[in-house]
């Protein structure tokens, strides 16, 4: 092997070491998050890295559950036991089912309400109010990110609530008012869409 090759091979080998360091946040008490509960949708092809160029180092079978750890618009980190690589978002579901975006029952949400989001447990603490078409892309922005939770819901009105930016990895639509956001999502809303 040249000197080249093994600088390469030494090269992706710490990346894959490193990426996960980088890519899950910790908390306030030390304790690393373990991901986002997803399913691969199909037979999931791991990659060295984001993007078709990189090697293929491992696989994870259609209708598992993984924990995905980054996501980014075309591809997400994820992990299955000891499996960890990059495989297309387009793959990568987050529902409580494996199904993809387009599959499943046809829900009818309410519109119109307003949407209270909460710092606080059952509604307490600083909140911030919206009606019906407002949309916060990045949390973070406002200064406000993971930090909600517990949503009310007065009218009609329901909210699309994240756990990431650009409403991404985990999303639940929430029609009635909530007292305490579920483990997903309580503190850890990054962007929602009130309906």
């Amino acid at each position: 092997m040249t000197l080249r090759r093994l600088l390469r091979a030494a090269l992706a080998i710490a990346a894959i070491a490193v990426f996960p360091l980088l890519a899950v946040p910790a908390h306030a008490d030390g304790s690393a998050r373990e991901g986002t509960p997803a399913w691969a949708l199909v037979d999931l092809a791991l990659r060295e890295g984001p993007g078709a160029a990189y090697a293929v180092i491992g696989s994870v079978p259609e209708n598992s559950r993984i924990a995905a750890l980054r996501c980014a618009p075309r591809w997400c980190l994820v992990r299955m036991g000891h499996s960890l690589g990059w495989t297309s978002r387009d793959a990568v579901g987050f529902g409580r089912l494996p199904l993809g975006p387009f599959e499943g029952p046809r829900l009818s949400y309410g519109s119109g309400g307003t949407v209270c989001f909460y710092e606080g447990t059952h509604f307490t603490g600083p909140s911030v109010c919206h009606n019906g078409g407002f949309i916060v892309h990045d949390l973070k922005l406002y200064g406000t990110d993971n930090r909600y939770r517990s949503v009310s819901i007065e009218g009609g009105g329901s909210a699309s609530v994240c756990r990431d930016r650009n409403f991404q990895s985990y999303c639940t639509r929430i029609v009635t008012s909530t007292p305490v956001l579920n483990t997903y999502l309580f503190g850890s809303v990054s962007s929602y869409r009130v309906h």
